[in-house]
C-alpha cells in the first residue's frame, strides 16, 4: 500500500527511563524506515501513558494516528502498510524454571502438594522483588486493581511472598492456614479475573508479569491456570 494514504501522523509511545515500549521502538523504526513524516509523542511516565490512553479509550500503546483516524498499534501500523508484523519474542523457559525446581524440592522434602506450590509461589515472588517497579509497570497493563490502585503493583509481591510461606508453615502453626487460604483464593480470583478480561475479551497482546517486569512470557492460559491453582489451594487451606 503506498504510504501517500498516511497525513499528519503521529506516533503515541510509553518511553519510561530504563522501560522503553518495544513495540512502540517498532512502530518508530517503521516509520523511519518507510521515510513517513511523523511526530514523535513520547509517553515519559506512567500518569502520561494512563492519562492518555483514557483520553483515546484504549488498552494499550503505542497508538499511531493519520490525520483524524486511528490507525491503532503497531501490527495495525504495519498491516496498513502492506508489511507482515514482527512478532512478539515469546519464552517459557522462567515458568519451567520455576515450577520445576520447586517440583524437585518439593520431593527431596516430601513436602506434597501444598510444599510444592508454596515454594513455587514464593520463588515466583522471588522474581518480581528483584525489580519491583519493572513488575509493576508490566503488570498495570492488564491487573485491573493496579489500574485503579497504583500502589498494588507494588504491594503485590510482598502479600505473594508471604502467602507462599504460609503454605510452607508447620502443622503446629496450622491455626494461621484459613487466614493464609483466604488471601490465596482473593489473589487468584483477582488474577483471573483480570487475566481473562485482557486475553479473552479485550485480545491484548501483553507478557505475563508472573515472572518479573521483563519476562517474555506471553500472557495467556498459563497465567490464567497459574491464578486458578493459587485460588483452588487456597480454598483447600480454608476448607481444611
Amino acid at each position: 500500500m503506498s504510504t501517500t494514504t498516511l497525513h499528519a501522523v503521529r506516533l503515541y509511545r510509553m518511553d519510561l527511563p530504563d522501560h522503553p515500549c518495544p513495540w512502540g521502538l517498532r512502530a518508530l523504526r517503521l516509520l523511519q524506515e518507510r521515510q513517513i513524516p511523523f511526530e514523535d509523542h513520547r509517553l515519559t511516565s506512567t500518569e502520561a501513558v494512563e492519562a492518555f490512553k483514557a483520553a483515546q479509550g484504549v488498552a494499550t500503546t503505542p497508538q499511531i494516528f493519520s490525520g483524524t483516524e486511528r490507525i491503532g498499534g503497531y501490527t495495525e501500523l504495519a498491516a496498513r502498510l502492506g508489511i507482515r508484523p514482527e512478532t512478539a519474542e515469546i519464552s517459557y523457559t522462567p515458568v519451567v524454571a520455576v515450577f520445576g525446581t520447586a517440583c524437585l524440592m518439593a520431593l527431596v522434602m516430601s513436602a506434597g502438594i501444598s510444599g510444592f506450590m508454596g515454594l513455587a509461589i514464593c520463588l515466583l515472588a522471588m522474581l518480581k522483588l528483584m525489580d519491583v517497579e519493572a513488575f509493576a509497570a508490566s503488570f498495570r497493563k492488564y491487573d485491573l486493581l493496579s489500574q485503579r490502585w497504583r500502589a498494588w503493583g507494588r504491594l503485590y509481591p510482598g502479600i505473594e511472598l508471604l502467602v507462599g510461606l504460609g503454605m510452607l508453615l508447620p502443622p503446629q502453626l496450622s491455626d494461621a492456614q484459613p487466614l493464609v487460604g483466604a488471601v490465596a483464593v482473593g489473589l487468584g480470583a483477582m488474577g483471573m479475573v483480570s487475566v481473562g478480561k485482557a486475553v479473552f475479551i479485550d485480545h491484548l497482546a501483553l507478557n505475563c508479569a508472573c515472572v518479573g517486569g521483563n519476562s517474555k512470557t506471553p500472557l495467556g492460559v498459563v497465567s490464567f491456570a497459574e491464578n486458578l491453582i493459587m485460588a483452588l489451594m487456597g480454598a483447600v487451606m480454608v476448607i481444611r
